[in-house]
Parts: structure tokens; sequence; C-alpha cells
């Protein structure tokens, strides 16, 4: 199979997984919302969020598995892959335990010092705690195995242990709704925890079904490739503490400042945001391995077309998906969840989505750094660091003012902007894109974000629409949008393949 038929392949049975996922997502946090209500909400969004705080390692050694481990299959020995995946089980165990120590030394003197939240909950605040280190440890074991499924693209398991996990949700919060508790809130703790570690154990079996010869255990005393892969992902280490600190520290200053209502409206808005954004992430997963393989192959030319390409329509797909939700945020939300919504939810959610779509175009480029190696990563994320980490101080001072929690999002679109502006200064310079088509490429994108930030200033927060009326008005948002990119967003070529292809569907029906 070429590689763009498998590319082609691993997305369908990917935007499939997400279809699911994304309806089933939106309907577990309207019953989670309404059964725990807005403050318990709150709670367990700010306290998953310092578990979460302690998890940058995971990432760290996520993404250098996932890069040494498309190296080696490139290379097509076995024994390789083999040594890259103890290693990085070992690595990652390591991790787990470290995590473990700070969230229960640092994070308990945190959640129970210095969050906001109401004394008489700070007994099952902390009972949740515990049960989302139980998660944050069975995913950071779990990477290992997911990496290599994504780098073999196994995307049609990827896919349906998706829709079993999801499902396993689903089953969990009907449970939550219908068993007997003296807290709910603790028993949905308990319940996500369950979900985990089924979801390890499967993720687990498949491999050592499929990849039975990749995963079998060994230690292996190769210091050097042991030495290569800590220093790797000690660079991604620094890029990845600006990240988790960055979202979950901003999460923090939140409810330093406005308590767990304001932490209630910022979990809505990452749940919106999540929602849509998996489509795009999963898009990228799709790509993520043609681009490392690209670049280990000496295919540069190709490396640079796909990093331009899964950037532009990883944008323009976030944009087909977040153009209704940035102009009827008011009303999807309340036909979502209700009318009571948490004070600042709306705004926030707006902002949340634009921020969004920066990232979108950033995953390729972040990919790419990876996959040119060490030297690379290290100026790439010392960089985005010290720029990243901005956020915090910025977002405190405005809120240490009296302003709005939506200021402290504002402050991170600000910052995001700045962090795409580097991304692409800093690619350019060592691949040298053809200016001509990296010209077109930005101004593609610039236009598309333009006319996003015309329905954000156009929204009305306070105009009721009917669902017929609603549903008009996003086919015609989607329609107009969909006329934009292929006008303004796409050259001759990629109109031309895009039309011949439905010219080919439509003969074969």
């Amino acid at each position: 199979m070429s590689t763009n038929n498998t590319i082609a392949k691993n997305t369908f049975f990917l935007y499939i997984r997400m279809l699911f996922n994304m309806g089933v997502a939106l309907y577990i946090s309207r019953v989670v919302l309404r059964t725990l209500g807005k403050e318990d909400f709150g709670i367990y969004s700010v306290v998953a969020g310092v578990v979460i705080l302690f998890s940058f390692l995971n990432g760290t050694m996520s993404a250098a598995t996932l890069r040494y481990i498309n190296v080696e299959k490139a290379s097509s020995k076995i024994e390789n892959v083999k040594k890259i995946f103890n290693i990085s089980i070992v690595n990652h165990l390591m991790i787990a335990l470290l995590v473990v120590v700070l969230a229960e030394s640092v994070g308990i003197w945190f959640l129970n010092n210095k969050l906001d939240i109401p004394e008489d909950r700070m007994p099952i605040a902390n009972f949740i705690y515990q049960f989302s280190i139980l998660v944050m440890f069975v995913e950071i074991m779990r990477v290992p195995f997911n990496a290599i499924i994504v780098a073999y693209e196994k995307m049609v398991f990827y896919a349906w242990l998706g829709l079993a996990e999801t499902f396993l949700k689903l089953t969990m919060v009907f449970l939550l709704v219908y068993l007997p508790s003296y807290d709910k809130l603790g028993l949905y703790g308990v319940l996500m925890a369950v979900v985990s570690v089924l979801v390890w154990f499967a993720y687990y079996g498949y491999c050592k079904l499929q990849f039975s010869e990749q995963t079998s255990f060994k230690f292996y005393k190769d210091f050097g490739k042991i030495k290569e892969l800590l220093t790797f992902s000690g660079w991604i280490l620094i890029g990845q503490v600006a990240t988790v600190g960055a979202t979950q520290g901003l999460s923090m200053i939140v409810n330093i400042f406005h308590g767990v209502i304001a932490n209630a409206a910022v979990g809505i808005a990452n749940q919106v945001d999540t929602a849509i954004y998996s489509f795009v992430g999963n898009f990228q997963v799709a790509f993520n391995p043609q681009v490392v393989q690209t670049y280990a192959n000496k295919e540069y030319d190709r490396h640079k077309q796909l990093i331009l390409n899964t950037s532009k329509y990883s944008f323009f797909l976030m944009a087909l998906l977040s153009a209704p939700v940035l102009y009827f945020t008011h009303n999807l939300l309340t036909l979502w969840l209700g009318n009571s919504l948490p004070e600042y939810t709306q705004q926030i959610v707006q902002v949340v989505i634009l921020c969004s779509l920066l990232n979108a175009v950033a995953g390729p480029f972040w990919m790419s750094a990876t996959a040119i190696g060490s030297n690379v990563v290290k100026e790439y994320n010392i960089t985005l660091t010290l720029i990243n980490l901005c956020t915090l101080p910025l977002a405190y001072f405005i809120l240490s003012l009296g302003y709005s929690p939506i200021y402290a999002f504002v402050v991170k679109l600000f910052i995001y902007t700045i962090l795409q502006l580097f991304r692409w200064y800093f690619i350019n310079r060592r691949l040298h894109f053809d200016r001509r088509n990296f010209l077109t490429y930005l101004f593609n994108i610039a236009l598309i974000f333009l006319l996003l930030l015309g329905l954000v200033y156009k929204s009305d927060f306070t105009k009721t629409f009917s669902i017929i009326e609603l549903v008009f008005g996003i086919l015609l948002i989607e329609i107009l949008l969909m006329i934009s990119i292929i006008s303004l967003g796409l050259n001759n070529n990629e109109r031309k393949w895009m039309f011949g292809f439905i010219k080919n569907k439509i003969n074969v029906e």
C-alpha cells in the first residue's frame, strides 16, 4: 500500500473513532455537570489538574519514545525497536514513581494549602486526588505501548480501542447516576480510575499478541542508547514543563483569584476544546510516523511538503469544526448544558478555541523538530519555554488588578501567537522551505484566521435562536467557510485534486 493510501486509511479510522468519541464526550460532560453540580465539577477539574501538573515527564518520554521507535522502524531492524521499547518501559516506570512521589508530597501540600476549595469538601478532594494519581500512573505506563502501535500505524486497533474506552466511560457515567452513593464526586473519581486500568490491560494484551518480538522484555545494558534517549528527553522536558505549567498553572491562578466556580467554566471550555481538537490531534497522529520516517530516510523535499500540508489542513479542519461554536457559543452551550452556565464560560470557550487554532498549526513543526535531532530540539525547547512561561506571571498580574478570568486566557492567546511565529521562523531556518510556497502557506492561514476572528466579534451572547435557526445558521457558516477555504486557502493543484476526487466519487456512485 502506498504511503498516501496508508495515511488516508489511517485518517479514516481515526475520524470514525473521533466522531463517536466527541458525541459521547459532550454527553458525558453534560451528565457529569448535572450530577455533580457546578461546585463539585470545578473541584474535580482543579484537583485532577494538580496531578496533571506533575505529568510533564510523561509527555517528555512519550515524544522521545515515538520518535526513536519511528527512526528504528525506518531502519527495519526489529532488535533495535525492541531495545528502544524496553528502555522506554524502564524509563517510564521510573517517571511514574517520580510523579507519585511529587504528587504525594508537593501536590498534597498545594492541594490543602493553596487551592480555594470549600472546607467541607476537602476530605473528598483528597480522596479523588489519590485516584487521580492512580490514573496518571497507569497513563504513564501506557505510553510505550501506544507509541509502538502508532509507529506501526495500527490505526484500526487504535480506533476500536478508543471507541471501547469511550463506551466504558459512558457506562461509568450511567453507574454514577444510578448507583447509590454517599458522595457522587468520590464515586466519579473511582470509576474513572477503573476505566484507565482496563484500557491499559487492553493495550498491553494487544501489543503482546501483535508485537510479541518487539515487546518481549529484556534488560539492555546499552548505556550509550540510554544516555542518548535520556538526553533527547531532557531537552523535550524543558518544553513540556512550560506547556503543562502554563496550562494547568493558569487554571490554578484562576482558582486562587476566582474560586472553583470559575474553574468549572474553565473545565467546560476544556471539554469543548478537547472534543474539537481531538479531530485535529488524530489527523496529525496519522501523519506523524511519516513526518519522522521521511526525515530519517533523507526524503527532505517530501518531509517539508508533508509539514506544510499537515499544518495547513489541520488548521482548516479545526476552523470548520470550531466556526459554529465561535459564533453560536451561547446557544450551543445552553443547548448542551442548560441555562445555568458558570459565569464567563462563553468567553473562555471562545478564547480557548482560538488558542487551539494556533496549536493546530504547530503540531507538524514540533514533530519535525523531534525528527531532526537533539541539538535542534534543545534550542527549540529552550526558546519556547522562555516564551511560554511568560503566560503565568502576566496572567497573575492581570488578575491581581481585579480583571475577570477571561483576560488570563487572552494573555494565553497572545503568548500562543508569539510561539507560533517563532516555530515558523525556527523550522524554516533549518529546512529552508521554498520562499514562495512558505509565504503562500502563511497567507492562506492568516486569511481564514481573520474570518474566524470576525465570527467572534459578531457573536451575541444575549440572542437566542430556535433549533431551526441554529441548524440553518451552522450550515450557512460551514458553506461560506468552505468556499473561503477552497478559494483562498488552497492552491490550484489542491483544488484540481479535490474536484477530481469528488467527481470520481460521484461517477462511482
